[in-house]
């Protein structure tokens, strides 16, 4: 695929993610791998869509109003690089932090290679130590 299909497709994962899970899960067969791929934040590994889905799903469950605003977009052959702002209200269980009820804001990096029009693989790296300040899991620090 061109870079400008592979951007393409990317933008329209970020659309897709921006109007809920029901979105996601009825394109996700459509736009990953059977064989994803996802390395997260957090040094974890999903591999196959069974497991990929299950992931997407419990993020939408924790943050049903999780919204995406893409910031900068760099395409280098089968590579899009995304630099993004998440937002998003936790009510329900993640990772096993219960429910805080907090509205966050966090800036996200993600590497997606694409293949025959398919995401294979994704690494995301997200500013962890903000997001866990904003649920309430780290003591703030100054005048913050």
């Amino acid at each position: 695929m061109s870079a400008k299909e592979n951007r393409a497709l990317v933008r329209r994962w970020f659309e897709e993610a921006n109007n809920g899970k029901a979105a996601v899960m009825a394109i996700i067969d459509e736009l990953c791998s059977n064989n994803i791929v996802y390395h997260g934040a957090g040094g974890e590994e999903t591999r196959g869509l069974r497991e990929y889905k299950q992931r997407e799903s419990e993020v939408f469950n924790a943050f049903p109003d999780l919204h995406a605003t893409i910031d900068d977009m760099v395409v280098e052959g089968d590579k899009v690089v995304t630099r993004f702002t998440m937002t998003g209200t936790q009510k329900n269980e993640w990772n096993g932090i219960r429910p805080t009820n907090e509205k966050v804001t966090v800036w996200a990096i993600s590497i997606d290679r694409i293949v025959d029009g398919k995401f294979v693989e994704s690494w995301v790296r997200y500013d962890t130590y903000g997001l866990m300040r904003q649920l309430g899991l780290v003591p703030k620090q100054g005048k913050e």
